[in-house]
């Protein structure tokens, strides 16, 4: 099936030359001291950092409608892969920063701190670098599970669904630690504790993808074309998926570092609630 390429940027290479990092301002091997930032270090702005996230996420928008291809040429813009793509990754990009970030807070122990505009306590920059991240992690992930599905075709089907289940916690987790490792060197988004955060914090994070890459494969496969109604739906489904289970993970089994009361969620139920010790 013919897909229209994609033109993203990936989140190591863009926070390793933002300033104030070790690559931008010519820093190596420090590690820590880089991660709790320097008051001395430029920053970028705002402006400059909603601009950053702009460069990132415009391309994958602005160059399908420029390069089509052969299979889309024919095609109304609605029913093109390359639309359909996009809107299932800004959608289920769009719940997991505006609700998933505050996990990443009360469960793992992370926070931002470079200058940003926000909605909901979420920088506008990170919606934007997150739809770029996703779109390119997802596409990777289509490719590699139609290889996956085409090698085991003649293999029992519950021999083929074990393959990809492995296949999928496999690549689920190597992104995610991939991920976590090459913004190490961002000094403004920090962590309690990296190590853990490595190792078990990339699980946590792992399960976004645990649970969308099978269901984005599923858009427009066997020759089944999607309305973008559907598109929306699905997506919806696996943002609520996810949020069922890292809900479960913070009641169950806790934050994976100690957190500080100021940022500690305990009430039952979801983690952005605020809820107040009254009675009502």
């Amino acid at each position: 099936m013919a897909r229209v390429p994609h033109l993203t940027f990936s989140l190591s290479f863009l926070f390793l030359v933002l300033p104030g990092s070790p690559a931008a301002a010519g820093g190596g091997g420090e590690g820590e001291e880089w991660a709790r930032g320097r008051e001395d270090e430029p920053r970028f702005t705002e402006l400059e950092y909603l601009v950053v996230g702009l460069v990132s996420t415009v391309p994958a928008f602005v160059i399908p409608l420029f390069l089509v291809g052969k299979a889309d040429s024919v095609r109304s813009l609605k029913d093109r892969y390359w639309v359909k793509a996009n809107i299932w990754i800004i959608i289920f990009s769009y719940v997991g920063n505006y609700f998933w970030t505050h996990y990443f807070f009360t469960v793992l122990g992370a926070s931002y701190t470079f200058p940003s505009w926000r909605m909901n306590n979420v920088p506008h920059t990170t919606f934007l670098l997150t739809h770029a991240c996703f779109l390119f992690y997802h596409m990777t992930s289509n490719m590699t599970l139609r290889k996956l599905r085409h090698s085991t075709a003649h293999l029992p089907q519950f021999i083929r669904w074990s393959f990809e289940a492995a296949w999928v916690l496999a690549l689920s987790y190597f992104i995610a630690y991939l991920e976590t490792l090459a913004i190490a060197n961002f000094p403004y988004y920090e962590f309690i504790d990296r190590d853990i955060m490595y190792k078990v914090g990339s699980l946590f994070y792992a399960i976004y993808f645990i649970v969308s890459f099978p269901m984005f494969s599923r858009i427009d496969e066997n020759e089944e074309k999607w309305s973008l109604s559907r598109v929306a739906v699905d997506a919806l489904g696996a943002a609520m998926l996810v949020t069922i289970i890292l809900d479960l993970w913070r009641i169950f089994l806790g934050p994976i570092v100690p957190i500080p009361e100021s940022r500690r969620c305990g009430q039952p139920g979801l983690a952005w609630f605020q809820v107040q010790n009254e009675s009502i």
